[in-house]
């Protein structure tokens, strides 16, 4: 046992008025005596719900949890957190990130537990159970809900979100029935479990992984296997000992550990929705974390995982491969294998007793599934702050390119205009979408990768470039550049351009630039206004998120969340 008292102690270990009123009250829940009796207290953080597939178990994997605590002398106590369902939540799941963050946070810091379970999964609802429970800096690990089983559909495999895109398109091109299209649905998603493509959920567990902020191979394990949950036991037995030892997240989320994330990111050709995530929780624990680190540390490593959206597997045939801990093992020498885990293994000492059995969806280094991935970092007048493109995802004959733009004034000026015969656009053309940034949607959707204009998909077209200031799902692909900051709605030179403006994209050389000279875009600065906001966005969450979130260069956090908050609390209920 650590020198340090334990947290639960100050609540439950007291024999005055105040103990008998934090135990008497949660002695009904059926706890006896002896359990007060300074063993810790590990909370777990349970974001289950039946609004979406991802969750769906973790009712039944808090058991397992559960049962490791109490086998290695714990006293385990669950508590609910909201669920951000990516499916279903309008107007976007990433609108409510930083609220999930804050009740996290605030719900770790008020109870009187000494560690804490993060149980989550899809793809806002892990980071935002992490962010909080950094800030508090208590013990924590992370179980994530693990991929559903890989998709089937008129005998083959079909992955989540990758093929629903790729569907829609064939539909809208006139290439799929719609009764195909319909039909495809329920073999899609045949287990509960988050996506089963490399989608943010799914990366966001890898990184979970390199992060090493859970146990070993916490990221494939399909949710329906029985392995996860004996991983989820053994996380119980594991918590009871970090709080023993007083191994805090600040111990683990250091800059090697985050520089582990980004490689490992750049070897799975993961979500680019990772970058705001990650940017967000290095605020959080003090790592000075920039844009310029993903591009910069994502080219010592090609793309080793052969998954959807950048290649042709699923999460479940990663998870036979050898999952998180393989890749780790294939990325050698780059690695920063001192990396200390929860598990109390460093890095290094996981990835040397990993092995691959599957080498077409684990490469080498030297026979990898492709280039130099992770994400491309650019800049230039259009996006001072930066903008990102996922390389691996897009169409190489147009990583350097130069087209007029069609621009789209926000999110309704796109649908009311994209399929119109008479729209003014050819396969050279580049498609702008503005509004839909961090404050302008709000919340920065998943909308940058536009679906295309039918009239140039009846003719073969299957990728143009696309800019925005908005994200996309870690499931899409093509070529499009994301996160353009600052965004429109902050008065980013995004929303000065133009129908017909000349834009030249050079991913090689990391540029995007907007071929107006400087005096005609001062003229357009005077003249442009912020486009007024509905009523309904100027009350309670909506009005907080405007009025403090940040940009997406720096992780679209909310700027009086930065750092941490300490688990310290002085004052009694009574």
């Amino acid at each position: 046992m650590a020198d340090k008292p334990l947290r639960s102690q100050k609540s439950y270990g007291k024999l005055d008025r105040d103990g008998f009123i934090h135990r008497s009250w949660i002695k009904g829940t059926g706890l006896p005596d002896h359990v007060f009796d300074g063993r810790p207290i590990i909370g777990i953080c349970n974001t289950w719900s039946e609004l979406v597939t991802c969750q769906f178990h973790l009712r039944d994997l808090a058991e397992y949890v559960k049962r490791g605590v109490w086998e290695a002398g714990g006293v385990p106590i669950e508590f609910p957190a909201m669920s951000l369902p990516e499916t279903q939540m309008r107007p976007t799941a990433m609108l409510f990130r930083n609220l999930l963050a804050m009740e996290v946070e605030e719900s770790i810091r008020a109870n009187p537990i000494d560690g804490v379970v993060l149980l989550g999964g899809c793809d806002k609802t892990t980071p935002g159970q992490l962010m909080g429970a950094a800030s508090v800096d208590l013990p924590a690990m992370v179980v994530s809900s693990g991929p559903m089983l890989n998709g089937k559909w008129q005998g083959k495999d079909i992955g989540s979100g990758t093929d629903v895109w790729r569907f829609s398109e064939a539909v809208r091109a006139g290439e799929m029935s719609l009764k195909d299209f319909l039909s495809a649905e329920a073999g899609m998603s045949r287990s509960h479990g988050v996506c089963n493509t490399m989608g943010t959920a799914s990366t966001m567990a890898s990184l979970i992984e390199a992060l090493g902020i859970s146990l070993p191979n916490n990221a494939a394990l399909p949710g329906v296997d029985s392995r996860r949950k004996t991983l989820a036991h053994l996380t119980g037995n594991r918590i009871v000992q970090l709080v023993k030892e007083d191994v805090k997240p600040s111990d683990i989320l250091t800059r090697e550990a985050f520089e582990n994330a980004i490689l490992m990111h750049a070897a799975i050709g993961g979500s680019t929705n990772a970058v705001v995530h990650l940017l967000a929780l290095a605020g959080r624990v003090g790592v000075d974390l920039t844009l310029e680190d993903f591009d910069r540390i994502g080219r010592e490593v090609p793309l080793l995982v052969n998954l959807m959206p950048s290649g042709r597997y699923l999460m479940e045939d990663f998870c036979y491969a050898g999952g998180c801990p393989a890749v780790m093992n294939e990325l050698g020498p780059v690695l920063r294998r001192e990396a200390l885990t929860v598990s109390g293994l460093s890095q290094g000492e996981i990835a040397d007793a990993a092995e691959v059995w599957n080498r077409e969806v684990i490469g080498t280094r030297d026979a990898p599934i492709g280039p130099s991935s992770g994400v491309w970092v650019l800049r230039g007048n259009l996006c001072p702050d930066g903008a990102i493109l996922k390389p691996s995802a897009a169409s190489p004959e147009l990583l350097t390119h130069r087209g007029r733009a069609v621009v789209f004034e926000d999110i309704e000026d796109y649908h009311a205009r994209i399929d119109d015969p008479d729209l003014e656009v050819d396969e050279t053309s580049i498609l702008v979408l503005k509004g839909c940034g961090p404050r302008g949607y709000p919340g920065m959707p998943e909308v940058g990768n536009m679906a295309l204009p039918p009239k140039l998909l009846q003719k073969g077209v299957r990728d143009m470039v696309r800019i925005s200031d908005a994200r996309m799902s870690g499931t899409a692909y093509g070529t499009v550049i994301l996160h353009v900051s600052p965004e429109a709605e902050a008065g980013g030179p995004l929303a000065l351009v133009r129908n017909g403006d000349e834009i030249a994209f050079d991913g090689p050389n990391r540029t995007l630039e907007l071929l107006v000279d400087d005096a005609e875009l001062r003229r357009r600065r005077e003249a442009w206004e912020a486009a007024r906001k509905p009523s309904e966005f100027q009350r309670g969450w909506y009005r907080l998120y405007i009025d403090t979130v940040m940009q997406a260069d720096r992780g679209a956090d909310l700027d009086f969340l930065v750092g941490k908050s300490s688990s310290e609390v002085t004052r009694e209920s009574h």
